[in-house]
C-alpha cells in the first residue's frame, strides 16, 4: 500500500520542548508533562518522540481521551512515516496487538487488557486526569510517561506527575507568528452575586438562570452583529438549554446557526463542520463540546459561559487562535467577563504543576495579572501604560464600566486598526444603502460616524453593494436604536 508522507520539520520551540523532555528524564523523572499551547503542534512532537523510541526498539502507547481523535492521530503519525500502528478502540479495523505503536482509547483500555508492555506511554490531554492514567502507571512501573496538554493546571497534577516542561506559551507563539493576535471585548460584569460555587466552579443551574436573561441573550446577538464582522464564530453557552436559546436568538435575527453538545454524534458533527467551513452556518452554539480537538477556521469566539476555571477559559479562546487566511486576528466577545475575572489568555501561565492534596482548596495565582480598563480609551491592560493610547494609569478606588457597552481589551497593540481602504469600503457600502432607502446621505454619515467615531473626510463618494458584515452592523445599529427608544418610553 502506498502511503503519502508529508513529514514536517520541527520548529525551534518544538525541538526545545523535546530537548527539555530528555533533560527531565535524564535527571530521573519518569512522568513528565509537556505543555503545548493551541497551535503548538503536539501531535507532530509526539510523532518525533515516538520515532526516537522506535529507533531504540521500544514499544509505545498513545492514549486519546475521545474516540473522535483516534483516526486523526493515526493519520498524523502515518504522515510522519510511522506505519506499524495498532488501534485499541472497540472493534476498530486497525486492531493489531503486535504493532509497536498502539493508539488507544481510554474507554477501551478501561475494559480491556492484554497490551504488550510499552516502554513509553504518551497521554494526550493529560489535564483531564482520567482514572485510567494512574492505573497504567501502576501496571507499567518501568515505562516512561509523557503528558501533553495546553493547560496542565488541574488540581493535584503534581501529585501524580514528576515534572512540567514549557517551551512556548500562548504569548510566545503569538509573537512568533504561529498563533493569531486577538482583539477582545468585555461587557459590563454579569451579576453573579447569588450564584454559588460547586466543585470549584459556578453552580450551573443558578448560572443559567442569570445568563439566559432575555436582555443578556439579546446583547450577545446585537454585539456579534456589530463587532463580529460576519466571521465564522463559535459561541459557548452555560448548558444545553442556554446554548439552544442562543442558537434560537441568532436564527430569529436571520443568522444561520447550529448547535452541538456532548450528545451530538460524529456524523452530525461532520455535517456541522462542513456547513461551518463552507459558510452555510455562521455561528455554532455549543456547551463545551468543541473546547478541545477542533481545528476549524474560526474568526470569532463568543463566550457566554462564566467560569472560575483558567483551563476552560483558555481552552475556549484557544479554539480561535490558529492563524486563518482572510482574518488578521481573532475577535473575542467575552459576555461572561472571564477575561476580567481570570485574565487575558496571554497572561495566564504556571511554571509548576499544582500539588494541592485532595480535600484542600487550590490556590489561585493570577490576581496580580487581571486586566484593568484604561480610563481614557477603555482598553484593558496589565501595566501602568496603556498599550493602545499611551495613557498612564492612575490609582483608582474602583472600576466603572458603561452599562451595555463592550470595551476592547488587550492582545493587540494598535491605535487604529482601520485602514483608509477599510473606511473607503465602508463608506461606499453606506452610500449604496443610503441611496436604496432615499436617506439623502444622512444614513450613510450616521453609520460612518457610529463605526469610526468621526465624520467621513478625504474619501470618494463611490458606491458598492454592501456585504453581509456591513448589513449585520447596520442591523445592530437599528436594534440598539430600538432598545434606546424602548428604554426612554
Amino acid at each position: 500500500m502506498n502511503m503519502i508522507r508529508t513529514e514536517k520539520t520541527l520548529r525551534p520551540y518544538q525541538e526545545d520542548a523535546i530537548n527539555k523532555l530528555r533533560s527531565s528524564f535524564g535527571t530521573g523523572n519518569k512522568k513528565v508533562v509537556m505543555q503545548g499551547a493551541t497551535g503548538f503542534g503536539k501531535t507532530l512532537v509526539a510523532a518525533k518522540i515516538i520515532q526516537g523510541a522506535l529507533a531504540k526498539g521500544n514499544r509505545v502507547a498513545f492514549t486519546a481521551p475521545a474516540i473522535t481523535l483516534i483516526d486523526q492521530t493515526v493519520s498524523a503519525f502515518e504522515a510522519e512515516g510511522i506505519y506499524d500502528i495498532g488501534v485499541m478502540q472497540a472493534n476498530h479495523p486497525r486492531t493489531n496487538m503486535m504493532a509497536k505503536v498502539q493508539v488507544c482509547s481510554l474507554r477501551t483500555l478501561a475494559r480491556r487488557d492484554g497490551m504488550l508492555p510499552p516502554s513509553l506511554i504518551i497521554v494526550d490531554e493529560c489535564h483531564i486526569q482520567d482514572e485510567m492514567i494512574p492505573k497504567m502507571m501502576e501496571t507499567y512501573p518501568d515505562a516512561y510517561f509523557v503528558g501533553l496538554s495546553a493547560t496542565p493546571w488541574a488540581k493535584g497534577m503534581g501529585l501524580l506527575w514528576d515534572d512540567l516542561v514549557v517551551s512556548a506559551t500562548i504569548g510566545d507563539l503569538i509573537k512568533q507568528g504561529y498563533l493569531s493576535e486577538f482583539r477582545a471585548f468585555a461587557p459590563s460584569v454579569p451579576d453573579l452575586t447569588g450564584v454559588k460555587k460547586m466543585a470549584g466552579d459556578f453552580n450551573e443551574k443558578q448560572l443559567e438562570e442569570v445568563m439566559r436573561d432575555k436582555k443578556l441573550v439579546g446583547d450577545v446577538v446585537q454585539t456579534w452583529l456589530e463587532k463580529g464582522e460576519n466571521r465564522p464564530t463559535l459561541c459557548f453557552g452555560v448548558n444545553r438549554a442556554h446554548a439552544g436559546m442562543l442558537k434560537g436568538a441568532f436564527e430569529a435575527h436571520g443568522i444561520s446557526a447550529a448547535y452541538c453538545d456532548a450528545f451530538t454524534d460524529r456524523i452530525e458533527m461532520k455535517g456541522i463542520e462542513r456547513d461551518f467551513r463552507n459558510g452555510d452556518v455562521s455561528v455554532v452554539c455549543s456547551v463545551r463540546k468543541i473546547t478541545t480537538g477542533v481545528d476549524w477556521p474560526v474568526g470569532c469566539i463568543i463566550d457566554a459561559a462564566p467560569t472560575m476555571s483558567e483551563m476552560l477559559h483558555v481552552q475556549k479562546i484557544g479554539r480561535g487562535l490558529r492563524v486563518n487566511p482572510g482574518t488578521e486576528d481573532l475577535i473575542i466577545l467575552d459576555h461572561a467577563s472571564n477575561s476580567l475575572r481570570l485574565g487575558l489568555v496571554t497572561d495566564i501561565h504556571h511554571s509548576e504543576l499544582d500539588a494541592t492534596p485532595k480535600g484542600e482548596r487550590q490556590q489561585k495565582t493570577t490576581s496580580e495579572k487581571l486586566p484593568k480598563p484604561c480610563s481614557k480609551c477603555g482598553v484593558l491592560h496589565t501595566g501602568l501604560i496603556c498599550p493602545a493610547c499611551g495613557h498612564e494609569k492612575k490609582p483608582v478606588a474602583g472600576v466603572d464600566v458603561e452599562d451595555g457597552e463592550l470595551r476592547e481589551v488587550g492582545g493587540k497593540e494598535k491605535k487604529d486598526r482601520w485602514t483608509k481602504e477599510d473606511k473607503q469600503r465602508f463608506w461606499s457600502m453606506a452610500l449604496h444603502l443610503d441611496d436604496s432607502r432615499s436617506k439623502h446621505g444622512k444614513l450613510a454619515k450616521a453609520l460612518y460616524k457610529s463605526r469610526f467615531g468621526v465624520w467621513p473626510k478625504g474619501i470618494e463618494d463611490a458606491r458598492i453593494v454592501p456585504d453581509q458584515a456591513f448589513m449585520n452592523y447596520e442591523k445592530s445599529r437599528r436594534i440598539a436604536y430600538a432598545k434606546r427608544m424602548q428604554k426612554n418610553s
